[in-house]
């Protein structure tokens, strides 16, 4: 029987030009919705035990579905870390030791599979696990510190109780984020289950429309990456012909690229938001008008994803809750370096490596941080400058200036993408001396170049006070 469904999603996953584990990860994260809908007509306010069992069990089924016998890494990792917190207590010891654990664990795993090429494999959502673990730990060691101490956020995501296994095992196994996100708190994840996650108090709560609404939107993605996906590989960009077109075609079609390859990842955060929106998870309280807020495992903004021409606006619409995780344990735990440069590059580095050990995730995090640098820099050019400022606010040259900041924002996010992409220093060097490092040379430039101009601009306004 298991050959026989091998070999029918294999010839499924050929007729619609993708390969078996992606089928596999597609399918799995679409068996959320019904899943779901068993939790809110069958579970909703049952024990919590029940609730527990049947989100790992689900999720060790979808975890030996994509990943056979390798589902062992992720169970072994999590009771490990249950039995760090359960001995060592709420100490520094046990948050050092559960992070050193899993981020050890997550790099040797990188360390023994990686290839050359990306793969769907069981590191895929140990990435996730690895976060949501961590999190796990800051938060309980949070719990024992007295309230005062800590910021209302860090007093909002303490676990002031002692999990069970049968609690952490359901947290890290939840159907609605084990294989590609949300990352959510235990808080959260315990709340839920007690039913406290509704609209409407002590009844199911009513997301089967917003819910239905990011599914919708995440099928339009998917739509638009499978149309125009395969027209954009990433290998094309290894090829003699894309070597020997004209440097304003490589550099449109890495633009272009860039745009469209980002939209599977959209895809499968839209699809799995919705899943949480529909288990209620999603549910993030009311808003000033009295309306349910739906927007608790968003990782996209999609409005602002798609129409801002800052690229400190797509970070901030793209991936927000790894993001949110990586500022709330890495950037804000670092407050005491007193630099807050400092711990950004370090957030960055950490996100980096995070991600996998090629090469190419360095460079693809370095560069972000330059471009956000320069940008912040530009932005405060403009501001201090009186002249541009009153050019960047006439109505009339605002719609030229949008397209040239979009054509300019969206070259710049495509060519970091390249080494996120391509993993290897040999390939992404080839494509990078194939449009003559225009990327390093514009920001690096612009990176000593603004705060020079800014300088010479704020002397030459204290000069004009001076002599008034």
């Amino acid at each position: 029987m298991a050959a026989f469904s091998g070999s029918l999603l294999h010839g499924v996953a050929e007729a619609l030009g993708a390969s078996e584990p992606a089928l596999r990860l597609i399918l799995s994260i679409f068996l959320g919705y019904p899943l779901a809908l068993f939790h809110r007509y069958f579970l909703f306010k049952k024990p919590p035990s029940h609730i527990h069992l049947f989100n790992t069990v689900t999720g060790l089924c979808i975890a030996y579905f994509n990943f056979g016998s390798q589902l062992y890494h992720s169970l072994l990792c999590v009771v490990l870390h249950f039995l760090i917190l359960r001995l060592m207590g709420r100490t520094v010891t046990a948050v050092f030791t559960g992070f050193s654990l899993q981020m050890g664990y997550l790099l040797f795993g990188y360390y023994y599979t990686a290839t050359d090429n990306y793969d769907i494999k069981w590191t895929m959502p140990h990435c996730v696990l690895t976060l949501k673990l961590i999190g796990l730990a800051f938060d309980y060691y949070d719990g024992g510190k007295d309230k005062t101490t800590l910021t209302p956020e860090q007093q909002r995501y303490a676990v002031i109780g002692v999990p069970t296994l049968l609690e952490v095992c359901g947290f890290s196994y939840y159907y609605g984020g084990f294989l590609v996100g949300p990352q959510f708190c235990m808080m959260k994840y315990l709340s839920l289950v007690k039913g406290e996650l509704s609209d409407v108090e002590g009844q199911i709560p009513n997301s089967v429309v917003p819910a239905m609404k990011r599914l919708s939107l995440g099928l339009f993605f998917l739509l638009v990456y499978m149309v125009l996906g395969p027209y954009l590989p990433d290998s094309y960009f290894l090829t003699e012909e894309y070597e020997n077109r004209p440097f304003w075609y490589r550099c449109v079609y890495m633009t272009i690229w860039g745009k469209i390859m980002l939209y599977k990842y959209v895809t499968c955060w839209l699809v799995t938001e919705g899943v949480c929106i529909l288990s209620g998870l999603g549910y993030n309280g009311k808003d000033e008008k009295g309306q349910p807020k739906w927007d608790a495992c968003a990782n996209m903004k999609v409005w602002l994803f798609e129409t801002t021409p800052l690229f400190t606006g797509t970070i901030a619409s793209f991936n927000i809750n790894t993001n949110d995780w990586v500022a709330r344990y890495v950037f804000k735990r670092l407050r005491f370096l007193g630099n807050k440069a400092i711990s950004q590059a370090a957030a960055l580095f950490f996100l980096a490596v995070w991600h996998g050990l090629h090469s190419g995730y360095l460079v693809c995090f370095s560069l972000e941080f330059v471009i956000v640098l320069v940008e912040r820099q530009a932005i405060e050019l403009v501001r201090d400058c009186p002249i541009l400022s009153r050019i960047s606010n006439m109505s009339v040259l605002q719609p030229p200036i949008y397209v040239v900041q979009q054509s300019i924002h969206w070259l710049f996010m495509g060519y970091p993408l390249v080494p996120f992409c391509l993993f290897t220093w040999d390939k992404w060097l080839k494509v990078y001396l194939s449009v003559y490092f225009i990327g390093h040379i514009f920001f690096i430039s612009l990176l000593f170049a603004l705060p020079y101009l800014r300088l010479v601009l704020v002397q030459k306004k204290d000069k004009l006070h001076k002599s008034h």
